[in-house]
């Protein structure tokens, strides 16, 4: 485990080192259920975990945002991903056809300034959540932990009949074990706006934020592997999306906003 007294070091503006920004809040598990497709649950408790980031992908800066709930799959606790709305459009497409990962196109501006931390993400005209803050102090690393995201890979047939898929919905399991390389405390307010595209504001209401923190990570496992299939009756209202976040899913077919 590295030393959480040291900071990573790298050249001077090398994007390789940004750490995320973490935001994680609490709000009401019915929220939460009402989002999740049938064949996942809630998990213990009814968490909203934000991250802002800029990693570089295929050799350039991705700006992005991950919104995940934590939810459970066949007695498996790990977070669902409700969306991934990132920059780079050429990486959306194939990253949805491949393992299901609800990405779409998004503008994130997140920097750092000394202690100061901004980092708010636009969609659609919309600035649906922002978060400004001061760095406060180094956290402990903690020791090494494993997660599992959930997402939900599935094609619907050409013929365009309801309920019916060239490939139906099945889970996909993303399994990741991580170290922390390093970890900041920040003290500031996350921001949730309205928006028709992404509504998280009104569908994951804040009732309390938790912590925030700027977390290097290092990565020590990954697997991404094809799950059980989930009912395509039930996943029908949930196979149109907004922007591949898959939020609104409702009896009779796909909401449309």
């Amino acid at each position: 485990m590295a030393d959480s007294t040291t900071a990573p070091q790298g050249n001077p503006g090398d994007i390789l080192n940004w750490p995320m920004l973490k935001v994680n809040y609490r709000t009401d598990a019915e929220c939460i259920a009402k989002l999740l497709p049938p064949g996942l649950s809630v998990g213990d408790e009814p968490i909203v975990r934000l991250t802002f980031y800029n990693f570089p992908v295929q050799g350039e800066p991705e700006y992005g945002i991950v919104i995940n709930v934590d939810s459970d799959y066949d007695g498996v606790a790990g977070e669902y991903c409700l969306g991934f709305g990132i920059d780079q459009e050429q990486a959306v497409f194939i990253s949805r056809e491949k393992t299901g990962q609800p990405k779409f196109p998004a503008e994130t501006s997140y920097y750092r300034l000394m202690n100061y931390v901004s980092a708010k993400t636009t969609h659609q005209g919309h600035t649906f959540a922002e978060f400004k803050g001061e760095v406060v102090g180094v956290e402990d690393n903690g020791p090494e932990f494993e997660l599992n995201e959930w997402r939900i890979k599935c094609s619907r047939a050409v013929d365009d009949q309801p309920e019916s898929y060239d490939f139906p919905p099945h889970v996909v399991k993303v399994f990741t074990k991580y170290g922390t390389a390093y970890k900041e405390k920040v003290q500031g307010q996350l921001i949730l706006r309205d928006s028709p595209w992404d509504p998280i504001a009104s569908q994951l209401p804040m009732r309390e934020q938790l912590d925030a923190y700027l977390w290097t990570p290092i990565f020590l496992d990954r697997k991404i592997t094809l799950e059980g299939a989930l009912d395509p009756k039930g996943f029908w209202p949930f196979a149109d999306t907004i922007g591949g976040s898959r939020w609104l899913g409702e009896q009779g077919g796909p909401k449309k906003l």
